[in-house]
């Protein structure tokens, strides 16, 4: 079963998320914050990371770039969902190591139809 792993310091976010995911057929791991986040990466090697951008403890993409960072998680693809669409936000994102940018508010079929294109390209 495909694995994903959810950073999201916002419960009803998380909550909301985690039920689509897995009655979409994903088994859900999810973090709180970018610390936990960057932990369960390496213990859970997920296929696929969706994380938030604002988080307390550590921001989502100083734990894309520790993921990154990491030989046995550096291919694992990380989507950033963020309220915050300004073009250096964005860039920000892609530049710490994510391969997506879906921003808020977001529509839980988008959300599935997003993962599957990345988790097709990824081969996952």
């Amino acid at each position: 079963m495909t694995k994903i792993l959810i950073a999201e310091d916002e419960r009803d976010i998380r909550d909301l998320i985690t039920f689509t995911l897995r009655f979409a057929g994903y088994e859900v791991v999810a973090a709180s914050n970018g610390e936990d986040a960057v932990t369960l990466a390496k213990q859970e090697n997920p296929d696929l990371i969706l994380m938030d951008v604002r988080m307390p403890r550590m921001t989502g993409y100083e734990a894309c770039a520790e993921i990154k960072a990491d030989p046995a998680l550096q291919d694992t693809p990380v989507m950033f969902l963020s309220a915050k669409g300004q073009e250096s936000e964005i860039q920000a994102g892609l530049s710490a190591g994510a391969t997506e940018y879906l921003l808020k508010p977001f529509a839980p079929d988008q959300l599935t139809t997003r993962i599957q294109t990345i988790l097709a390209k990824y081969g996952k």
